[in-house]
């Protein structure tokens, strides 16, 4: 097969045809810019750059934000007004937040929500005022920049919002001490009414975003077995993935969704889902379902997949010994595509590491070719 640019190479193992080499990168957002980034990119080695293709307008809506000089630690008060009330949300910022890669710190932490903004019943009628008044608005030009930035070295996501029952139970709830299940059962009307008006609010995001000059759509949820049952899954997400993939595939899109937790108890509804890929699945230890058997189970879709952190942190030998123990359970490398993170920085031995068995990873692998690596290598 004549060798594909890496951008060749992520798209068409995204569109489940068959490419010359197993298909690596690393997203934009984590990466470091330097001389091992640099080896890598030469060696192989693609991008992955998500943008927003649209703005938001919030109308009726005033927007403030303030630092809470009594605590430390870069506590921000932000706090929405409308005609039918406020609603706030604490928010703790670490150094560096909004100043290096989008809303990340220097450490590539993202900020975290200390209170949320729906914590009583009468929060629901603002958030719902908030949510019938917000409009969304083309703006393509981020995409096209970075499509003309990466040319054949990558590819670009268009960032969606997390679908509204996720925003909902993740963002404005929150799940800790079981806070959404609370609100579920005590307020089950105000949350489905919420969830409905933004299901309604969010459908002309779907068209713009759609009509983008992106590869491929990102819906960023954060899927997680643990927190999302079954139940749950199967009435908020599944109609909602089914409503979006519609729209998008109309366009000619690929649709990927963020599903980087547990998933095993989840894994035959994701199978039913239209999404074309399971972006951030994570294999054991870290995630609970095998990279081989999620392969067989959504024999439809494509995975891409993160990197475990927990095994970076072992060094760059156990990173090569887990690397090889996952290529002896995935075939013959079809409908993979694998991320060097998508959440943290790795160090430059451990993108080594990664790049000197994925740059040999022709396709498809045979058992034989994967021991020619390990020797080559050891």
């Amino acid at each position: 097969m004549t060798e594909m640019t890496r951008r060749e190479r992520i798209l068409a193992a995204s569109r489940k045809q068959m490419t010359d080499r197993l298909p690596f990168l690393h997203w934009w957002r984590h990466m470091q810019i330097g001389w091992a980034e640099r080896e890598c990119r030469n060696r192989g080695m693609g991008l992955a750059w998500t943008r927003p293709s649209y703005g938001v307008k919030m109308n009726q809506v005033v927007v403030t934000e303030e630092k809470d000089p009594s605590r430390e630690g870069g506590v921000i008060r932000i706090t929405y007004h409308t005609p039918k009330g406020s609603v706030y949300m604490d928010e703790k910022r670490e150094p560096g937040t909004f100043q290096w890669h989008a809303d990340r710190s220097w450490k590539d932490v993202t900020p975290w929500a200390l209170k949320r903004l729906i914590r009583e019943p009468q929060d629901y009628e603002v958030m719902k005022f908030i949510v019938e008044n917000t409009e969304y608005v083309p703006d393509y030009f981020p995409i096209e920049q970075v499509n003309d930035w990466l040319g054949e070295e990558g590819v670009s996501y268009a960032t969606l919002p997390k679908t509204p029952m996720a925003r909902i139970m993740i963002e404005w709830i929150g799940s800790e001490e079981g806070r959404f299940y609370i609100h579920h059962r005590k307020y089950r009307d105000k949350v489905d009414e919420l969830y409905e008006a933004f299901c309604q609010s969010i459908t002309p995001l779907y068209e713009i975003v759609a009509k983008s000059p992106a590869d491929i759509i990102f819906c960023g949820e954060n899927i997680e077995g643990l927190l999302i049952s079954p139940p749950l899954f199967e009435k908020y997400f599944l109609p909602e993935y089914e409503r979006m993939a519609k729209i998008f595939h109309a366009h000619g899109k690929l649709m990927a969704v963020h599903m980087d937790g547990r998933l095993n108890v989840l894994k035959e509804l994701i199978a039913r889902t239209p999404i074309d890929i399971i972006e951030a699945f994570h294999p054991p230890p870290m995630g609970d379902l095998p990279l081989g058997e999620a392969l067989k189970v959504w024999k439809d879709k494509v995975i891409w997949m993160g990197f475990p952190g927990a095994i970076y942190e072992l060094g760059p030998e156990e990173v090569k010994k887990y690397t090889f123990d996952l290529l002896k359970e995935i075939g013959t490398g079809e409908r993979l595509v694998v991320a060097m993170s998508t959440e943290n920085i790795v160090s430059n031995e451990n993108m080594l590491a990664l790049t000197s068995i994925f740059e040999k990873a022709d396709l498809p692998l045979t058992p034989e070719k994967i021991s020619r690596i390990e020797k080559s290598i050891a």
